[in-house]
Formats: C-alpha cells, structure tokens, sequence
C-alpha cells in the first residue's frame, strides 16, 4: 500500500489549497480528484487515495469546508486540483473525479459542469449549497457512474429511479447502479460495498486511457 502526504498547492499570485495526495509506485496512468466526505480528510479517504494508487492513478483530495461549501468554492477547488495533477504529468484526457456520501454529490456537480474522461460517485448526501442530484444529472459534461442504496426505504429507491431517468437524458455515457438494502455509506453491506469498488475500478479503465 502506498502512503499518503499532505502540502500547501498556491499558482501565481491565486488561493493556496490544502491538498493530501498519494502516488502510484509503478507507471502513471491518470489522475483522480477524490472529493471527501462531511467528515473531512479522515482515514478511511486516505485509505481510498492509496488503494487507488495502488491500481495506478496519482490521487489527490482537496481539503474543503463543507460547512459552507457553495457549488463556486466546490470548482474552483476542484480546477485547481486539476491543475496540480497536470503539472505533475497527467493528460487532460486521463483526468476523473470521484467522491464518496457528500462527495459523491459533489463528483456529480462537477461532472456536469466540467469536461473530464470520467466521473463516479458512491452515494450521495445532499448539501444546501449544492443543486440536487436529479437537476444537474441531465447536464453531464463527463461520463458518469453513480451508485446508491437505500437502506430499504421504497421512497430512496424511488429516487434512484429518478435520477437514473434524469442521467440517461445526458449526452455522455451515464450507468446509474441501484443497491436496494444498502445505506448511503455502503458501511453495512460489504458485498454492495465490494462490488462499487470493482465498479469503480472498470468505469476508470474503461474511460481513462
């Protein structure tokens, strides 16, 4: 497993940027923005850089204030992220963004306004700054996998419909996977939770080359 580390990101005369990052050992072969969840930049997102490291990818999550996250802040953070991992090598058309719960929702956001080889969100918690999940679907700009469970609610299920309705109107490829039974963290069920990594793993290599 690879390990993680954390600096300051500033360009010219613009914001600096908390960024923690993991590098792949052997040969690159994109970038990923990984946008963290409610609790910050906790164990388990570090966890997440280096196991997709690990496959590859130069990983690296901004450190955001989700308290008062506005969908401005959300991507001019993420364009300077992005900018950090094309200094570092990466080509545009290798670059993704994924995020976990409130990132996941985050992903989503910047999918629709940005124009990246591929996106994925796991789950999604939604933030009063943030547009909902079923306005922006139908905007992708970049090639979106989302996956939700519902923790056995049939109004949640519901709600995956809809937003699989509202993505496939999208002019990018979109798959919108239903997990019925799994909370929002994929925390309870590690069969749904092992199958959204593999998920993951193949929207990437399929996307990102």
């Amino acid at each position: 497993m690879t390990s993680t580390s954390t600096a300051d990101y500033q360009r010219t005369d613009g914001p600096t940027l908390r960024l923690t990052f993991s590098e792949p050992e052997g040969a690159l072969r994109g970038g990923l923005v990984v946008l963290h969840e409610a609790d910050g930049v906790t164990d388990g997102v570090k966890l997440l850089l280096a196991s997709l490291a690990t496959e590859g990818w130069l990983t690296v999550t901004p450190h955001l204030d989700n308290d008062h996250l506005t969908q401005q802040d959300l991507l001019d953070a993420t364009d300077l992220t992005l900018a950090w991992l094309v200094e570092r090598g990466v080509q545009g058309d290798l670059l993704g963004v994924m995020g976990f719960d409130l990132g996941g929702t985050a992903a989503l956001v910047v999918a629709s306004h940005r124009r990246l080889g591929a996106a994925v969100s796991v789950g999604g918690q939604q933030a009063a700054e943030l547009p909902a999940l079923v306005e922006i679907a139908g905007k992708l700009t970049s090639p979106w996998l989302g996956m939700y469970g519902d923790a056995g609610d049939e109004a949640g299920g519901a709600d995956v419909e809809r937003l699989r309705d509202a993505a496939a109107s999208a002019k990018v490829a979109t798959n919108v996977v239903h997990y019925p039974g799994a909370n929002h963290r994929f925390d309870a069920d590690p069969g749904a939770a092992a199958e959204a990594w593999q998920r993951t793993l193949n929207w990437f290599d399929a996307h990102l080359r």
